[in-house]
């Protein structure tokens, strides 16, 4: 935070964002109006979160760069590790608990702050000690304590309950909180927004950056760097939102290539379509953007076919998106888009109705439609209670399957990949073998894939678009040659011996 900033808001210098600490304060609000209409919620009761914990690299003293848990982020906007934090349900009043630090760590980390500083930082009502935590709360005599302990319908893992030395002696509700509090992050605040569009705006320039700078001969990694890069100078997004997807070539068909064992190594070949999944995060808010064009800036007659069937698939999507739509519908709408053009191209063939019959569009997008974004990039919520996950082919990976409603963030990102083990699969399958044309999808092996991913915001009557990038073959492929251009330009005073600027 820069301490020259007017209180009670966030950002990374004049360039970039102001957030105001009013979005927790109104996140908080929203989440005791919820307890406060749980009949099963007395009145007295106080929220408890523990916040994410400084921590360092196995055994050494490497202290990886901190990022706060979501739902402790969402609640108060803390940036710092090993809080505590409290909210009185009934009055919406705010509590920290900083941990207290020994004076000596000021030589290390500069001048620590006071339980003053980080009241008017945050804009809460109370500061104290984290060692005070028992003694605070008891002195507020609450009826119940609230904690938070669920599981992430998303990643399968638990939320990390609340401990601390003394919470024995309260009566403590662990299963309350969570369907409350992640029903909440699903919708998003005004102010929540203005965040995601940021977050937005700023990747999506850094995507058109990379697009303007990538060559043949560059190295996957090259391109991730250059998108943090962007991302961080110009936008202040110091964290981004999930590791970097700089697929190239046939690795644009590993879904989430570009981890530890596929680290974006791969040299980038002329006549590659790439398949770049980035996306910067500010203030624990995320974007999430999927561009894919040929490396060497022209389309193919191949990579245009597909590219345009998925991009075609998005805009389908975008088109019928409306609160009251189901998300599986809009699943199912994309496969059908696909299978008719892919038809048309030759790759299937017979009636695109009993193709969906035999789920053959997750053949070519084994993965679901898109997912809730905010705090997260794969956002909670996507399976509240009463909800059920499918165990179809593509349907069982939708990462929700809800009736959408005002507010919602979601990602549309529809992909046709050539994925060998399921093309192999489906060519053995008496159901679905029928449908594929072999010898044209033989011609296809090695392509990779293409995935076109926007953000949006769900509206009444439509949807916001978030995401602004090139999506047209031809937007891309000029957006693509004017980099040409201004690179042949700065080089070429120094190609003729005469001195630059």
């Amino acid at each position: 935070m820069d301490s020259k900033r007017t209180q009670h808001t966030f950002s990374r210098g004049g360039h970039t964002l102001v957030v105001p600490t009013k979005l927790f304060k109104e996140n908080r609000e929203k989440l005791c109006q919820k307890l406060r209409e749980n009949k099963k919620v007395p009145q007295g009761s106080i929220v408890i979160l523990q916040g994410g914990e400084a921590d360092t690299r196995y055994c050494s003293d490497h202290e990886p760069l901190f990022r706060q848990e979501s739902y402790f982020h969402w609640a108060f906007g803390v940036e710092e590790p090993d809080f505590y934090g409290a909210i009185e349900v009934d009055t919406g009043r705010a509590i920290l608990f900083p941990p207290k630090l020994p004076d000596s760590y000021a030589v290390w980390m500069g001048k620590l702050q006071t339980e003053e500083d980080f009241k008017v930082r945050y804009g809460v009502e109370e500061v104290h000690w984290a060692l005070q935590i028992s003694q605070i709360i008891c002195n507020k005599k609450p009826s119940l304590l609230l904690t938070l302990r669920g599981q992430n319908s998303d990643s399968g893992k638990h939320s990390r309950e609340a401990v601390f030395d003394g919470i024995g002696e309260f009566k403590v509700d662990n299963k309350l909180l969570h369907p409350e509090i992640a029903e909440c992050r699903v919708f998003k605040s005004d102010l929540e927004l203005e965040v995601l569009r940021y977050a937005n705006r700023i990747s999506s320039d850094a995507h058109k950056q990379v697009m303007r700078q990538i060559r043949p001969g560059m190295y996957e990694y090259q391109l991730e760097s250059l998108f943090h890069h962007y991302c961080s100078f110009h936008g202040g997004l110091r964290l981004l939102a999930y590791t970097c997807v700089c697929g190239s070539g046939e690795n644009g068909a590993v879904l989430h290539y570009g981890h530890a064992g596929a680290p974006n190594a791969k040299q980038i070949n002329d006549g590659d379509i790439c398949l770049l999944d980035m996306g910067g995060e500010y203030y624990c808010y995320a974007s999430d953007i999927t561009c894919s064009y040929p490396a060497n800036g022209k389309f193919t007659p191949k990579q245009r076919a597909i590219y345009e069937t998925v991009l075609k698939a998005n805009r389908a999507v975008m088109a019928a998106v409306k609160a009251g739509v189901s998300w599986v519908d809009m699943h199912l709408l994309a496969n059908r888009v696909h299978l008719e053009e892919l038809k048309k191209l030759g790759l299937v063939q017979g009636d695109v109705d009993e193709m969906m019959k035999v789920h053959l569009g997750a053949v070519f997008m084994p993965h679901g439609l898109g997912h809730f974004m905010g705090c997260d990039t794969h956002d909670v919520g996507g399976y509240p209670e009463g909800t059920e996950r499918s165990d179809k082919p593509g349907l069982k990976s939708l990462r929700t399957v809800r009736e959408l409603k005002p507010r919602m963030v979601l990602t549309i990102e529809p992909g046709i990949y050539f994925i060998d083990v399921l093309l192999d699969q489906a060519l053995q399958n008496p159901e679905q073998a029928p449908f594929l044309n072999r010898e044209v999808i033989d011609t296809y092996r090695g392509f990779g894939g293409v995935r076109i991913e926007d953000n949006i915001v769900v509206r009444e009557d439509g949807m916001e678009l978030l995401t602004c990038v090139p999506r047209t073959v031809e937007e891309i492929e000029a957006l693509m040659e004017d980099g040409r251009k201004l690179h042949h330009q700065q080089l070429l005073p120094q190609e003729m011996g005469k001195p630059t600027m």
